[in-house]
């Protein structure tokens, strides 16, 4: 494959990342809808049942990739207990630490857990142009995230136990999701089709996710608007989304494609800006232009 195939095929993975971050990004305004229901319950059923489907999708691809499986199941069993991990830190972060943190710290983190894992792992050298990029985004999301609890009245008080114990959830969100990108890239590059790579990690990751609603989904019957809620972001955000995603992972790395997915808060914030009512402080949308710098800097990342 020619130079120019290449870059084109990066430009489609950089498109679909992108894509998928947009979709990522209207879980928060979704969820908004059905306050009365367990985010973890939330996090759960989505990522658990798009991750069935993704794996009822691609069962052809992956019938034909089992006889292989010996050669990539260490790397295949890091990414199923990645994804059922994700979830649950992730929205627990945000309960204990509160969202601004939460979100820094899990979304902000991972491109650069990611990076790690290329550099000591498969010995990839981090450019410039990368390094720069993530500093204007984990900045940016910084920035945003302020700007976004500046702009709200709330007199929760967090103890700092609790805080400090939200925090380490985050990174451990942040190093999950990593590791579950990672993974499937590397399965990828090892001859797996994207789609059967997908299908296999969040596949088996689901059968781990889904019996954690019995303890988290108690009132998920209670209301239609909690179903519909559930249904949207299973099938969307994370069926599509994550079908996106790793059809990017075919043409870009894993520490690209997540730090491109800091487009996602961007994307959050302004729907709970349009849609919500949500205000948001100068900081933030000063974050929003660092953001998009960090977009522009990392499309010409060659």
């Amino acid at each position: 494959m020619n130079n120019s195939s290449l870059n084109l095929n990066a430009r489609y993975g950089f498109i679909a990342v992108l894509i998928a971050s947009i979709l990522w990004g209207t879980t928060g305004t979704a969820a908004s809808y059905a306050p009365n229901l367990s985010p973890l319950a939330i996090g759960a059923i989505a990522m658990g049942g798009g991750g069935l489907l993704q794996a009822l999708l691609a069962y052809k691809k992956i019938l034909f990739h089992l006889p292989q499986i010996r050669s990539y199941l260490p790397v295949l069993l890091i990414g199923i207990i990645s994804v059922a991990i994700y979830p649950l830190a992730f929205y627990s972060s945000m309960r204990m630490a509160g969202i601004t943190i939460g979100t820094v710290i899990s979304i902000g983190s991972a491109p650069l857990f990611t990076a790690l894992l290329e550099k000591f792992f498969d010995k990839k050298a981090l450019s410039k142009k990368w390094f720069i990029s993530f500093v204007f985004g984990i900045v940016g999301v910084l920035l945003l995230s302020i700007g976004e609890s500046h702009s709200e009245i709330s007199t929760q008080t967090i103890a700092t136990d609790q805080k400090t114990f939200g925090i380490a959830l985050g990174l451990i969100a942040a190093l999950t999701y990593s590791l579950y990108s990672w993974a499937a890239k590397k399965m990828i590059d090892r001859g797996v089709d994207s789609k059967a790579s997908m299908g296999l990690i969040f596949g088996f990751g689901a059968l781990i996710l889904l019996p954690t609603l019995f303890f988290t989904g108690s009132n998920l019957f209670d209301e239609p608007i909690n179903l519909y809620v559930v249904i949207y972001m299973m099938l969307i955000p994370m069926f599509l989304g994550y079908l996106l995603f790793g059809y990017a992972l075919n043409s870009i790395s894993a520490s690209t494609a997540t730090t491109l997915t800091l487009f996602e808060p961007l994307v959050a914030a302004l729907f709970a800006i349009l849609l919500v009512g949500e205000q948001l402080a100068l900081i933030g949308w000063i974050g929003m232009i660092l953001i998009f710098v960090c977009l522009t800097v990392l499309s010409n990342n060659k």
